[in-house]
């Protein structure tokens, strides 16, 4: 069965061609690119891409800058990233994970455990897309569409990204129990060592500042984590 089609963006031409010939190798369809100009021509060109793999520092732009341009197109925003760098500072993290990123790896890196990483994000999205159109989470004026993958406040559209869009979906079908971070790490970011939990505090500010009088239902809960307050 064929598998989906991976962008790799990255500089160093001989590990560009380690990872193609390895995603090749387990079937996944391969696009390479160099630099980020090529990385974006083939985002407009191909609708069919499902994970890019890119490279943070790029000859002519930077990972970030692509990383935002997919996550503000409608055509592209589900697309899954992975964004690889050889800086493995917190900050750069946080960064990544701010402008959209789904997982982040530092090299040197394992190119097995990227088979793995890939294969798993992959898997998980699959599923999630099988959800069907009664598979409806709804809260007052807010309605969480899983089959569409789109969040509406009184029947208005709000733009998530992909793991916004997940924390909220699963805080909400969780209302009023306490969700660790650690709980959430798992659940929406397929818990991994690249991981912290500041990336969950990252993603729940950024959410509450999206779902207006909703982020208010959103708690903090000192030592343990966060929950969505259904109950007042």
């Amino acid at each position: 069965m064929s598998k989906d089609k991976i962008l790799l963006v990255e500089d160093e031409p001989d590990l560009l061609q380690t990872l193609a010939f390895n995603f090749e190798s387990e079937g996944y369809k391969v696009k390479k690119a160099t630099n980020g100009k090529e990385a974006m021509k083939f985002l407009e060109d191909d609708d069919s891409i499902s994970l890019v793999i890119l490279d943070l520092m790029l000859p002519d732009m930077s990972g970030l800058d692509i990383c935002r341009h997919i996550r503000a197109k409608n055509n592209l925003k589900d697309i899954l990233v992975i964004m690889v760098t050889a800086k493995g500072e917190e900050v750069d993290r946080v960064v990544g994970f701010e402008v959209g990123a789904d997982d982040y790896v530092v090299k040197p890196y394992s190119v097995r455990e990227l088979l793995l990483r890939v294969g798993g994000m992959l898997k998980r999205s699959m599923k999630e897309d099988q959800l069907n159109d009664k598979d409806l989470v709804e809260y007052e004026n807010l309605k969480i569409d899983n089959n569409k993958h789109k969040v509406y406040l009184s029947d208005k559209k709000i733009s998530l990204t992909s793991k916004e869009f997940k924390l909220l979906r699963h805080l909400v079908r969780k209302a009023d129990r306490v969700q660790t971070r650690d709980n959430l790490l798992e659940k929406v970011w397929g818990y991994n060592s690249d991981v912290t939990t500041r990336t969950v505090d990252t993603h729940i500010k950024r959410l509450r500042s999206k779902i207006g009088k909703y982020g208010d239902r959103i708690e903090t809960i000192r030592g343990e984590g966060y929950l969505f307050n259904k109950s007042d």
